[in-house]
């Protein structure tokens, strides 16, 4: 014989507040057993306890609600557990984000950021492997490996002659709305025979290189930035970057090797 409890008692049962099971039925991922046709009141069966149980569960392992209700609504226990899966994979990735976040706020408290001397450089015109997209902040990382894997893999198939490292163009939208074009691109001899080919324009350059992870990558353009700056010597265009040594390197992240480059609109030193 089934118990019917008010909304009030099954909060306190279940530990979800009375706000969150009227949101749960309004977005039909638990609705009560019943619901007074005059007063509105629901009402909530005592069966339905281990079900805002797991709910409960779920929400505190931030799984989305969309998410929570395709575990409930799974035809079959591969569908359910195909979720679960993805969304433990998920929180797996953030942990280790959070941790590399970590380490990186250590570094910047305990150990004081050194700069690299700044060059200065003329940089010619170059026929170019691409890959252009608009890319925001939260995707970058993903889109920066997919992109040169594919750059990488076409280089090979289409017997082109590599003439420089890979490199990137960062549009000023790109950090100034947390998301714009961004133009992957890897140098070749080859001017024709190859479909598709980008010319990245000559420019006048600041660069200074950084050591180690992307995740620090910031630290050296505060400083570069700070730089031209202070010699106003910076036009608008995009930022690029050069990857002597990266990820398709080697996975020591201490050995990376990434020259940023600031444009700037003359080569003489200060």
């Amino acid at each position: 014989m089934s118990v019917l409890v008010s909304i009030g008692d099954f909060s306190r049962m279940t530990h979800l507040s009375v706000k969150a099971l009227r949101h749960y039925h309004d977005v039909g991922l638990l609705a009560p057993a019943e619901i007074d046709p005059s007063s509105g009141y629901r009402r909530y069966d005592a069966d339905q306890v281990p079900v805002a149980q797991v709910i409960r569960r779920f929400r505190d392992l931030g799984m989305p609600l969309d998410e929570v209700k395709a575990v409930l609504d799974a035809p079959d226990v591969e569908t359910r557990n195909a979720v679960i899966v993805a969304h433990l994979d998920r929180m797996e990735s953030q942990l280790e984000q959070t941790r590399a976040t970590v380490v990186s706020l250590r570094a910047v408290l305990e150990h004081p950021f050194v700069p690299q001397p700044v060059e200065y450089r003329s940089v010619e015109p170059m026929t170019c492997l691409a890959d252009r997209s608009v890319v925001t902040m939260d995707e970058f990382a993903g889109w920066w490996m997919e992109a040169f894997t594919k750059l990488h893999r076409r280089l090979e198939r289409e017997g082109l002659t590599r003439a420089g490292a890979d490199g990137a163009l960062y549009s000023e939208e790109f950090f100034q709305e947390d998301g714009g074009e961004v133009v992957a691109f890897i140098p070749v001899l080859e001017t024709s025979g190859a479909a598709d080919l980008l010319e990245v324009p000559a420019a006048e350059l600041a660069v200074m290189l950084h050591r180690g992870s992307f995740d620090e990558l910031d630290q050296t353009y505060g400083a570069l930035g700070a730089y031209v700056a202070e010699r106003a010597v910076g036009v608008p265009g995009p930022i690029r970057e050069h990857y002597p040594v990266s990820p398709f390197h080697t996975e020591e992240e201490p050995a990376w090797r990434t020259e940023v480059c600031w444009p700037i609109f003359q080569t003489t030193t200060a």
